[in-house]
Parts: structure tokens; C-alpha cells; sequence
């Protein structure tokens, strides 16, 4: 017969235990993962009490880790929640402390972490956009005699609530949590600065005194010195009508322009989403509250041209806070409490702008991705890294589907080593891309041209099938009074790889005269490839001639937001750039408002007294022209040191964007010069060309140095500046030295277009952090434009076609 002890043993039970990621002192995973601590009952599985808890390994070394600190917070009362932590925890028992906090155990996400913490601790379940990152927060101490070092970097989240939660709606953890209380966070400030004994420790005069400052500013606003900050940022667009004559189209034409408008507007719906989760949720709100009051207003007004809570003029610095955002009610957050209707939070934006957008999990890394990425065949790689698909999490998959209010839309969702998964746009749009569908299609079925009509209804056909090849194909040989570009095309958005494409709508009518008068730039492309300032061994043998289309644009929607574009060059897709070529599609009355409204008078400010004159139309259209041609030539597939084939876009990343567009800048300048050394352009562009260049390097570095065009013309400017080839004088005016122009113009071209055919992402990387800078003369620029009030961009406004929708 068993004695006592030998029972009590064999029945003991030892609790899986939990596991966390090693970093270094950077923050980054080493690649191993240690115990936190190991989990021991002295009783049967039936009565599980009285743990005995050890100290594991991470605590007992001092390794670096992670994990989450929620914060709830009341607007009503100003109060923070806090909790009081149980009696039996290994570090701080008994003490008040964050509302919500735990370890980040291996392999899982910050986020997904945050959401379990305080539905396990707190009995709160709450969706992805209720979290607000506020900062990270490195915490380095030593407790317990020495045997709990405590290295943990901290991700520090704002649940924002309009009214506290009712204590009797939680439900307590009671391993973890033995009480909770609202306190003003003034108050709970005042008790960590006098190093109250009741209270976990935090220093308030370093890191963690930004929870309180967040807090302070959000809810101490001056209203009318932001009203008036708006008013300056709104004041750097001109508005301009953009209407186009109608009076050649037939009633049928106009009928199918109505249908085109409504499906266009379906992809502002989806870039709404594709920008931030909870980007649609704010938009609604402040439309619906904008009449509200004079700040209202203005925050609407801004927030229409930037689609987000992020100015575009401002390195995408928030001008908006969560405290701007939508009221959401969820009454089954929490257990029921009588009398109450649930909790209602506010939905949750991040105050620096996400790098991946809403294309992948806001928590995921770079060397997470490329771990699972690794792991997949070679269909499901390009799919990963192609420009239709999102990526998810199953975690966070699993945790919503928890919830009331999740629909599930049909995605396999088997779990797997790796957390994450990709969805088609197909699938994730599929609502607005459903709808989308059936307009192009009766569209397509009312247009009389017959490369309209097979355009129309071939984009139909790749919402649902997430096959874009054909589509594009018929894009490019649009042939067509009314012209349509529609669907995702440009990779910005996506700061992190530049691999996911954003939806987008152009609708003009085409200008047959114009049109015509560009045919010489697209017939001479192969000829403009051969002779490129870089190795033979880089060039392409076979270069399509570019379709060049002028239109005068009617309506735009879904990606152009802030800056508006000029013009663009598609297809993106590599394989359809090397098969057939790309097409450019020019928007001349866009170019005439912006050469109006600013270009001219950057000149006048700007461009020294004896160059200002030859600023001139004709000169900045032209290399607007060049520019689009020239992304269409240059390397795109190419073939590493280790002989495989891969693309500029895929080695260079994040990077690609912004050196794509010094690119097609550059270059476009210097084909110029050479059509017009081969007499196929008049001599007297020499000089203009050059002067106009000079002033659109001003214009085009005021949309910021976080844009992809601002970026790659801040490169060019300081290498020709370096150069000596632009001269600034003592009135602050600059010039052209036409002298050394030409030769600084091709060897930036020689040094982009080589980076780009080897795929050197590390000689990229060096060249726009040495050039990509706001320099001295730059700011000078910048500030005489400022004071003067130039327009940085203009904002277009569609009253005619907006009539035709209705």
C-alpha cells in the first residue's frame, strides 16, 4: 500500500511549460527560447492549488524578452484601470499595477499576447482595433535578492473606453489578479513619482512618463490653435476643378461612365481598409460628425484628402488621434451587468503610421516572414510575396473567431509551424470586389468599343479570380474614347517589402490629338535601352514600344490620396514587363493645374532671375512623359551573382519605390538629352528642360522625405548639388550650370541603373541615406516657399461626373 507521500508524488502534475523568445539588446530574436518558469502541482488534476512555482531560466539569467502592458482608460473620468497583483506571483505580489500585462511566449505576437492577457486576466474580450500601441518600453531591473532579473522590452497598449468598465463586469484570474480599481491617472502618476510601496515601481521622468504625456495632450487640446494648424496644413492644396468636356460622348457612353464612377468608388472602399483595419470606421465618423462643430469640420477636410489619419506632407505624421475616432459598442465584451449596455471603446489607430499597412499582421517583422516564407514551396513563395494576396495570422484568427461578432470567410485555417497565412484579394475584398464585378460587367456589356468592352469585362473576371495577367494585357491595348485604369497597381502602401498593391480608379477621356504627338517616345524605347550609361551585359534585347495614352482625367479614386499623380506606367507585373512592355497613360490636365497653381510660382521664387523664364509647360510635361517611359526600360528581371533570376523589386524591398522613381526621374532626363543629341527632339528643350527640372525637384520634395517621389528627388537634387551642377546664390535663388548638368545627370544614372541590375540592396541603402536628406540649400528652398505660401499640391474636385453617379 502506497504511503501519503508516495500518493501525493504519484499523482503530482507538472503544467506544460511556458516558453519565451530570446532577444539581444536591440530587441531582436537570437533564434532560441528559454523557460520562464516551470509550473508544479502538489495535488491531484482535480483539486489543482497551492502551485509551487521556479524560477526559470530567462529571469534567472537576465536574457532579454518581451511582452505586453495594456492600459484601459476611461475618457469620461480621466482614469486609468489597474489591477492588484496576486498574492502568489513571482515578482510584485499584492502590488498595483498595469490593467492588463504578460509574457510574450514563443512564437506568438504582441498583439494576439494583448487580447489573450486581458481576456484571461480580465474576462475582456476585445477586437484587434480596440488595442493602441503606444510605445515599447524597456524595463532593466533586479528583484528578490538577485534571483529575478528582469530584461523585458515592453509593448505598451491604449484601450480607450468612453465610460469606466463596472467592476462587477470582470471576471478575475485569481492566479494572477486578486483585485481591480479606476484611479485618476493623475493621481496614479503622483503615487509612482513619491515610489509608493503599494505600487509597482515605474521611473514617470523617462520612458514610461510618455503613457501619462499621451494622455495629458489628448485631453488638454487647445481647440483653437488646432483648428488653426489644420487650416495651414489644408491651405497646401489648391483646389481645382478637373472637369472634362462630355459633349462627345453618347448616352450610352454616359451611361457607362455613371457605372464606371460607382465601381470606382467601391475602390476608395477597399483602400480604405487596405490602409488601416480601422481606417473605414474612422472615415464614417468623422463624415457623420463633421457639421459638428468648425474643428469638425477641418479634421473631415483633411482627413478626405489624405484617407487617413496620416499627412502625407508631414513624413505621415498624425494629425489625428484615437481620441478623433469612432465610438464602438460591444455589449458582450464582458459578463453582464444589469442596467449597463456594455462596453464602448473607441477604435484604435496607431499614432506612426504602420510600415506594412493593413497587408500584414501590424506585429510581424521582417525576419518572421522570411522564416515562413522559407518554409513554403515555390507557388505558395510568389504567391506570399505577390502583389494580390494579405497576410494573416491564424492566432489572431483563432482569437476572433471566438468572438460574436467574427464572420468567417472561408479560408483554411489548419494550424501549422508557422503563424502565418496568406489570403487572395479575391477573398478578403470579396464584398466590394463582388459588387465591383457586376458594374464592369454591365459596363462592358453597354460600351461600343471593343477593346473597352474586353477590358471591362476581363477586370470583372480577375476581382473574383485574383488573375490579373489577361486584364492587364487588355489594358494596354485599350483603345478607347473613355479611358479606365482599375485595380490594384502600386506597391507604396506597403513600406515594408513594396510588395502589395493598393486599389486604384482613373476614368478620363482620351485626348486623340495629344496622343498622337507622343507616339516618337514610345516607338524608341528599344533605342533608348541600348544606349543606357550602364553595362551591355544589364541591357534588354527586347524592349516593347510603350502605348502612350494622354487623357484628361474626370474622376480618380481609391490610391491617390495627398499628391496627386500626373501619370503612371503599368502593368507592375514583372512578367507581363518583360513579355509585352508597359503602357503610360499621362494626365494633361492634372500637369497643366499643377505647372499653374505651382510650379510656376515655385520658379518665381525659387530659380534665379535670368533662368526663371525658360520654366516653361511644354518642358515639364515632356519629362513627365520621359519619366513614365523610362520605368518601362532599365532593369526589372534580372540574374544574380548566383546565376537565379529573380526581380529588382523583390531584392531591393522597401527600397525599390523610392530608387524606381529617382530612376524614371533621372533617366527620363537624361533620354531627353539623347533624343534630342539623336535630333529627334527641337535643340531648344536644352536649357528649359533642365531649369524646369530644377524647379520640380522643390515641388516634389514638399510632399515629404517618407514619400516615394519626395524621397527619390531629395537623392537627386544633393547629387547634383554635390555636383556643382545646381548653384546657389547669396539672394537664396538657385540655377543651372548647363556646363556640368549633363555629365552629373548620367552618372547618377549609371549609379541607380547598376545598383538595380545586380539587385545590391545594401549599395541602395547607401546611397539614399547619404542623399535622401533635407540639406541646407533644400531648406532654404522649402522655407521661401512656406513664407510665401505656394500651393504643394492641388486637390481635385469632380462635381460633373459625381452628377453622372448619382
Amino acid at each position: 500500500m502506497e504511503d501519503a507521500a508516495t500518493a501525493a508524488a504519484s499523482s503530482a502534475v507538472v503544467v506544460e511549460e511556458e516558453r519565451l523568445d530570446v532577444l539581444n539588446k536591440t530587441g531582436q530574436k537570437i533564434g532560441i527560447s528559454k523557460p520562464r518558469q516551470s509550473l508544479i502541482s502538489l495535488l491531484p488534476l482535480y483539486l489543482l492549488i497551492n502551485h509551487l512555482i521556479v524560477t526559470g531560466e530567462v529571469h534567472r539569467d537576465g536574457d532579454y524578452h518581451r511582452a505586453v502592458h495594456v492600459w484601459i482608460y476611461s475618457e469620461s473620468t480621466q482614469e486609468l484601470l489597474l489591477q492588484r497583483r496576486a498574492d502568489c506571483k513571482d515578482s510584485w505580489p499584492g502590488h498595483w499595477d498595469i490593467s492588463s500585462a504578460g509574457h510574450i511566449s514563443a512564437g506568438d505576437s504582441s498583439l494576439v499576447s494583448a487580447q489573450r492577457e486581458l481576456q484571461e486576466e480580465l474576462g475582456i474580450s476585445l477586437p484587434k482595433d480596440a488595442f493602441e500601441l503606444i510605445f515599447i518600453y524597456l524595463q532593466e531591473c533586479v528583484i528578490n535578492d538577485g534571483k529575478f532579473i528582469n530584461n523585458e522590452f515592453n509593448d505598451v497598449y491604449l484601450v480607450t473606453t468612453v465610460d469606466p468598465i463596472p467592476l462587477e463586469a470582470f471576471t478575475l484570474q485569481e492566479t494572477e489578479v486578486s483585485a481591480v480599481k479606476y484611479i485618476s491617472y493623475e493621481e496614479y502618476r503622483s503615487f509612482l513619482v513619491k515610489e509608493d510601496p503599494d505600487y509597482v515601481p515605474y521611473d514617470v521622468d523617462e520612458q514610461y512618463g510618455q503613457l501619462f504625456e499621451i494622455i495629458r495632450k489628448r485631453y488638454t487640446e487647445n481647440t483653437v490653435a488646432r483648428s488653426l494648424s489644420l487650416q495651414k496644413q489644408l491651405c497646401r492644396y489648391a483646389s481645382v476643378s478637373l472637369d472634362a468636356e462630355l459633349t462627345g460622348l453618347s448616352n450610352t457612353d454616359r451611361k457607362t461612365l455613371g457605372l464606371l464612377i460607382k465601381a470606382a468608388k467601391l475602390m476608395d472602399e477597399i483602400f480604405y481598409l487596405q490602409v488601416w483595419y480601422s481606417n473605414p470606421a474612422l472615415r464614417d465618423w468623422l463624415k457623420e460628425h463633421a457639421s459638428a462643430s468648425e474643428l469638425d469640420k477641418l479634421k473631415w477636410m483633411y482627413y478626405s484628402i489624405n484617407k487617413s489619419p496620416w499627412s502625407c506632407l508631414d513624413e505621415n505624421e498624425a494629425f489625428l488621434t484615437t481620441t478623433d475616432s469612432a465610438i464602438k459598442l460591444l455589449p458582450e465584451a464582458t459578463k453582464p451587468v444589469s442596467g449597463w449596455k456594455g462596453l464602448e471603446y473607441k477604435a484604435a489607430f496607431p499614432m506612426l503610421k504602420p510600415p506594412g499597412a493593413n497587408f500584414y499582421p501590424p506585429d510581424m517583422d521582417k525576419k518572421e516572414f522570411k522564416l515562413w516564407n522559407d518554409s513554403l514551396t515555390e507557388k505558395e513563395q510568389n504567391d506570399a510575396t505577390g502583389f494580390f494576396t494579405v497576410i494573416k495570422r491564424h492566432t489572431e484568427f483563432s482569437l476572433d473567431s471566438s468572438s460574436p461578432n467574427h464572420a468567417v470567410h472561408g479560408t483554411n485555417h489548419l494550424m501549422t509551424a508557422h503563424d502565418l497565412y496568406n489570403v487572395p484579394y479575391s477573398k478578403e475584398y470579396n464584398s466590394f470586389l463582388r459588387k465591383a464585378a457586376e458594374l464592369l460587367h454591365e459596363a462592358g456589356d453597354l460600351a461600343g468599343s471593343p477593346s473597352l468592352k474586353r477590358l471591362l469585362h476581363s477586370k470583372a473576371d480577375a476581382f473574383l479570380s485574383n488573375d490579373y495577367y489577361e486584364s492587364d494585357l487588355a489594358w494596354m491595348e485599350l483603345d478607347s474614347k473613355l479611358d479606365v485604369t482599375i485595380g490594384p497597381y502600386e506597391t507604396y502602401e506597403d513600406a515594408i517589402f513594396g510588395y502589395k498593391a493598393t486599389f486604384e480608379a482613373f476614368i478620363g477621356i482620351r485626348d486623340d490629338k495629344a496622343t498622337a504627338q507622343l507616339k516618337l517616345f514610345g516607338d524608341n524605347l528599344q533605342f533608348l535601352e541600348q544606349n543606357l550609361p550602364m553595362d551591355s551585359a544589364y541591357k534588354s534585347k527586347n524592349v516593347n514600344a510603350a502605348p502612350i495614352r494622354v487623357i484628361r482625367l474626370l474622376y480618380n479614386a481609391g490610391d491617390v490620396k495627398g499628391p496627386q499623380t500626373v501619370a503612371f506606367n503599368l502593368p507592375n507585373d514583372e512578367r507581363i514587363v518583360k513579355d509585352r512592355g508597359t503602357s503610360m497613360v499621362m494626365l494633361k490636365n492634372v500637369s497643366e493645374a499643377k505647372f499653374k497653381h505651382i510650379l510656376q510660382p515655385i520658379a518665381d521664387v525659387c530659380i534665379s532671375k535670368e533662368q526663371k523664364g525658360l520654366v516653361d509647360f511644354e518642358s515639364f510635361f515632356t519629362h513627365t512623359i520621359c519619366h513614365e517611359c523610362c520605368h518601362g526600360i532599365g532593369p526589372h528581371t534580372i540574374t544574380l551573382p548566383d546565376g537565379q533570376k529573380s526581380t529588382v523589386r523583390k531584392e531591393l524591398q522597401e527600397l525599390h519605390s523610392a530608387l524606381e522613381e529617382a530612376k524614371a526621374d533621372i533617366v527620363g532626363l537624361w533620354a531627353l538629352k539623347f533624343l534630342i543629341n539623336q535630333d529627334l527632339l527641337p535643340r531648344s528643350l536644352v536649357k528649359s528642360m533642365y531649369v524646369s527640372f530644377l524647379a520640380g525637384c522643390f515641388r516634389s520634395v514638399r510632399f515629404g522625405l517618407e514619400e516615394a517621389h519626395g524621397k527619390g528627388q531629395a537623392l537627386q537634387f544633393n547629387w547634383m548639388y554635390e555636383k556643382e551642377a545646381f548653384i546657389l546664390h547669396p539672394d537664396e535663388t538657385f540655377s543651372v550650370d548647363f556646363a556640368k548638368v549633363e555629365e552629373a545627370v548620367e552618372s547618377l544614372s549609371r549609379e541607380i541603373l547598376t545598383i538595380q541590375a545586380k539587385g545590391d540592396k545594401e549599395a541602395a541603402d547607401l546611397l539614399l541615406q547619404k542623399y535622401c536628406k533635407m540639406t541646407r540649400p533644400l531648406k532654404h528652398a522649402l522655407e521661401k516657399l512656406e513664407s510665401v505660401q505656394v500651393p504643394v499640391d492641388i486637390y481635385p474636385i469632380f462635381s460633373t461626373v459625381n452628377e453622372i453617379a448619382e
